[in-house]
Formats: structure tokens, sequence, C-alpha cells
């Protein structure tokens, strides 16, 4: 990986992004058409598109997974240049926070989604003076975890894992900020089911306990790419969750208003989100039709 990474970087930045693209466009032949179709039908129960457009939808979708992957390689190439390569929008809600006597050297939670180039963010965070945490899933292959994890410190993060939920606290009472993807399927177990896309989904509580336990803001952040090839990062204003006697209420309450922003981004930028996820298996195989019933009248789901 990091002899073809040495080769892309001399490559014109450009160019190594197309390339990224048409193998991406060649390998969507061999992608099953179970998932496909998942896809596909996934597309078409959160947004008002016909067939065709959700099959055109889940094929960018995947195609960018192309460019994302170039766009790592060239990590070497661009972490000199991050600045130049993400525009930073928001980033204010950051320093006001970090420059308060409320923050008592604490950190704080940064909340994204599998949207656009959500490498690229740790980067674009850390070339602005931004101590961020990436909490990531360990890969299957210990080389290609290894890989990753070089290159992701290699434009200025540093990296934990999802199991080492101690380091995150650790890590945040030294002033870092945790970056937490909360979009992907979590099962019933670790999650809590909200209200997303007009579907019972299950969410990850992470972000909000921590914020509730800490007492610290949540600040959601999003990316899409321009129409230069450039990117822009939107950091909004900080949230915090509320702490009453109700913790589980608490809880709910800031993920479903977590869970209702990506989805307003991902209405946004369609076919930058990762539509191959299987975002509701859990939701298929976990619960009973009765169950999923309940939850509906309860999060007001027609």
């Amino acid at each position: 990986m990091k002899f073809i990474s040495k080769i892309i970087c001399l490559m014109p930045f450009r160019l190594s992004i197309k390339l990224g693209r048409g193998l991406a466009n060649f390998l969507w032949i061999f992608v099953p058409a179970r998932r496909k179709n998942l896809a596909r039908e996934n597309i078409k129960k959160c947004l008002p598109v016909d067939e065709e457009t959700a099959a055109e939808i889940a094929k960018k979708s995947s195609i960018k997974l192309g460019e994302i992957f170039i766009e790592v390689l060239n990590f070497p190439k661009l972490k000199d240049d991050m600045k130049n390569h993400v525009k930073v929008v928001g980033l204010e809600n950051l320093t006001n926070y970090i420059n308060s006597p409320e923050r008592n050297g604490r950190g704080a939670v940064i909340m994204t989604s599998h949207s656009d180039n959500w490498e690229l963010m740790g980067g674009a965070f850390a070339q602005n003076g931004i101590p961020l945490v990436g909490v990531a899933k360990k890969q299957r292959s210990g080389g290609a975890d290894k890989f990753i994890n070089e290159y992701r410190t290699l434009i200025g993060m540093h990296i934990t894992y999802k199991s080492d939920v101690r380091e995150m606290y650790r890590m945040m009472d030294d002033g870092n900020f945790i970056g937490l993807i909360m979009d992907q399927d979590v099962g019933r177990r670790d999650g809590v089911a909200v209200k997303f896309f007009n579907q019972a989904t299950n969410f990850v509580t992470g972000a909000a306990a921590m914020s509730r336990l800490k007492k610290i803001p949540i600040f959601p952040a999003f990316m899409h790419k321009n129409s230069d090839g450039t990117h822009t990062l939107e950091i909004f204003p900080p949230l915090f969750t509320e702490k009453t006697s109700d913790k589980r209420a608490d809880i709910f309450k800031m993920t479903q208003h977590l869970a209702t922003l990506i989805e307003n981004h991902v209405k946004k930028y369609p076919e930058e989100w990762f539509w191959l996820h299987d975002r509701w298996k859990s939701m298929r195989i976990e619960y009973t039709q009765e169950e999923i019933e309940n939850l509906n009248r309860t999060l007001n789901i027609k």
C-alpha cells in the first residue's frame, strides 16, 4: 500500500482522482446484486426518488469510495496543503470554546457521518490546531489496520479503538476532541432506537452519553465536496446534553437531535453518503413486528 501511495503521489492530483473514480466504476460491476438492491431500496425509502434515480445515487455513492481511497493514498502530499484542500467553515465555534474559561482544560465531542471523505476531516482539524482523537474500528487485516492508522497519524490525528472507552474519557480530560462517526448500525444492545428518515433506527449513544456525563459540548461537523475537487468542512455551534433525573430520556433526546442533523445533511448531499451499508439490519433481525409497531407509535412514525 505504501508503494502504491508513492506512485499515486507522483501523479498530478486530479489525474489520480480520475484514476480512483475509474477503478471504482469498473469494480461496481462486481458488487453483488443483493448489495446493490439493498442500497437502491434504502434510497427509495429515504428519498422521494424513482427507481432509476435511486440506482444512479447508489452507483455514485459507491464510486465515491474510489476517490476517498486515492485521497488517502495522497496523504503524504496533502498533509502540508490541507488548508487549501479543505475549506473550514465555522471554525470559530471550536476556537471560541477552546479559549473559553468554561472549558476548564477539557475536550469535547465532534460528531459526524460517513459522508464525502471523512478520513480527510482529521487532517483538516489537525491543520487548524484542533487536537482530534479519531475513534476507529480495528481492521480485520493487521497490515491494513497498521497502514490506515499510520496515514491518519501522518495528517495529525491520534487514533483510539471503539473498545477503548477509558482512553477516550482520559483523552477528553486532557483537552482532546473525540471524533465519533455516528451513522452506522450498532445493534439493539449498544444503541437506542430513534426516528431516522421516518424509520425506527438504532443509533449509537456515545456522543450524548459523553456529553451528559462530562458536561461537555458536542460539535456537529459535516463535509461535502466542491465542484473544483476541494472539500468544505462545516462545523456547527455546540450542543449540550441536558442532565435531568431521567438519564435515558436525556440521552435519547440528544441522540434523536443528532440523527436528524445527519438526515438533513444526507438529504442535501445524497450521493456522498455510504448507502451500501446495511443501515437497518438490526431492526430487521433483532425486533419483532410488534416491537417495531410500538416503536413507530412512540416515535410518531407513520
